[in-house]
C-alpha cells in the first residue's frame, strides 16, 4: 500500500548487486568485505527487478508502520478486533513481504557492508534532502514541520557518526560500539494535517515512506549482527530503528495526519491493498516473468494475493462498524 518514489534506494541495491564476490569467511566472525548469499542473487536480477524489489520494499514497510498506529487508534476508539486486524497485516507485511523482498535483493550484506550502507543514507539525509525539505516548509510558512525536518536532519547526523564508529570497531577491532540511541517516543492519535503547502505535504509523504524504510531495514541488519554475534551492533541498530519509527515517522505522521478514524484508515487500506493486488504486484511479475526473473515473479505473485486478502478482510471488519 502507499506506494512512493524509489530512487534513492535503487541506487543503493545497484551497488550492493554490482559489488565484488564473497571474501571467504574468517573464523569466528563477519568479514568486513564479506557478503552473504543474498547478494549473488541480487547480482543476477535485471535492473528493473530490483527497481520493483526496491518498491515492494519500501511499500510494505510504510505498510507496516501505518497499520500499527491504526491499530493503536482502533484499540483507543474501542475496536480491539479490528486493531487486532490491523496488527497482524503489518506483520505480515514486514516479517513476509518485505523479508522476502529483500531477500532476494540481497539487502542485508556483512556487517561492515550494512553500515557503510546506513552511513551513505544517512549522510543524505542529514546533508540533503531533511535539510531541503526545512528550507522549503520554512519558505511555505509551514514553520512546525520546517522545526521538525531541522532536528531529525541533526539526528541524523548522529546516526551517521554513531554507524560510522561502529564501523571502524568492526573492521579495524579497535574502539567500541556506540551504545543506542534512546527513542522520544510521538504519541500519533487521529487528527487532520497540520500543514498547508503542497510541497511540505508531499515532502512529509517522503520522510514517512523514508523512515518507515530505515526502521524494517535496520532491524533486519541487526538481526545479521546477532547471527555474527556482535550483540552490541544489533543493539545499535536497534535502538536507531525505533527512534527512525517511534521518533521520526510518529512526528512526520502527526503533522501529516496521517491516522484518522479507524473508518477512514480502513478505507485507506482497503483502496491501497486493492491497487497492489490488482495493479501492482501483477504488473511486477508480468516485467519479471518476461526478463526471466522467475523467483521474484512468484514473490510478486503471491504477495498479489496475499494484499487480496488483506483487502477483503479489511473491507469486512468495515462492514460490520456501519
Amino acid at each position: 500500500m502507499f506506494r512512493h518514489s524509489t530512487r534513492t534506494f535503487v541506487v543503493g541495491l545497484c551497488v550492493l548487486a554490482a559489488a565484488a564476490p564473497a571474501a571467504p569467511a574468517l573464523a569466528g566472525g563477519d568479514p568486513a568485505g564479506a557478503d552473504p548469499a543474498p547478494h549473488t542473487a541480487a547480482r543476477a536480477l535485471r535492473a528493473q527487478t530490483l527497481a520493483d524489489l526496491a518498491t515492494t520494499m519500501k511499500g510494505e514497510a510504510y505498510a507496516y508502520a501505518a497499520y500499527s498506529l491504526f491499530a493503536a487508534e482502533a484499540d483507543r476508539q474501542g475496536l480491539p478486533a479490528v486493531g487486532k486486524l490491523f496488527r497482524s497485516t503489518a506483520q505480515t507485511e514486514l516479517t513476509e513481504h518485505l523479508r522476502e523482498a529483500a531477500t532476494l535483493a540481497g539487502l542485508v550484506g556483512s556487517n561492515a557492508a550494512n553500515l557503510r550502507q546506513a552511513i551513505n543514507g544517512e549522510t543524505y539525509e542529514h546533508q540533503v534532502m531533511y535539510r531541503r525539505f526545512a528550507e522549503q516548509a520554512r519558505a511555505d510558512g509551514d514553520l512546525e514541520a520546517a522545526k521538525l525536518f531541522s532536528e531529525i536532519a541533526a539526528d541524523e547526523g548522529r546516526h551517521r557518526d554513531a554507524s560510522r564508529t561502529a564501523l571502524t570497531a568492526v573492521t579495524t577491532g579497535r574502539g567500541t560500539i556506540p551504545a543506542p540511541p534512546k527513542a522520544d517516543v510521538v504519541a500519533v492519535h487521529a487528527g487532520l494535517p497540520k500543514v498547508k503547502a503542497a510541497r511540505t505535504r508531499a515532502n512529509l509523504d517522503t520522510a514517512l515512506h523514508g523512515e518507515g524504510l530505515a526502521h524494517a531495514k535496520y532491524m533486519l541488519f541487526a538481526a545479521h549482527a546477532r547471527q555474527t554475534g556482535n550483540a552490541a551492533l544489533a543493539r545499535l541498530w536497534e535502538g536507531t530503528a525505533e527512534v527512525e519509527r517511534q521518533e521520526h515517522l510518529a512526528g512526520e505522521a502527526v503533522l501529516a495526519g496521517l491516522v484518522r478514524t479507524t473508518r477512514e484508515n480502513l478505507r485507506k487500506a482497503i483502496t491501497g491493498e486493492h491497487n497492489e493486488a490488482t495493479t501492482v504486484y501483477p504488473g511486477f511479475a508480468r516485467r519479471a516473468t518476461a526478463v526471466g526473473d522467475t523467483a521474484a515473479a512468484r514473490l510478486f505473485r503471491d504477495t498479489a494475493a496475499d494484499e487480496a486478502r488483506h483487502a477483503a478482510a479489511f473491507q469486512k471488519a468495515l462492514d460490520q462498524l456501519r
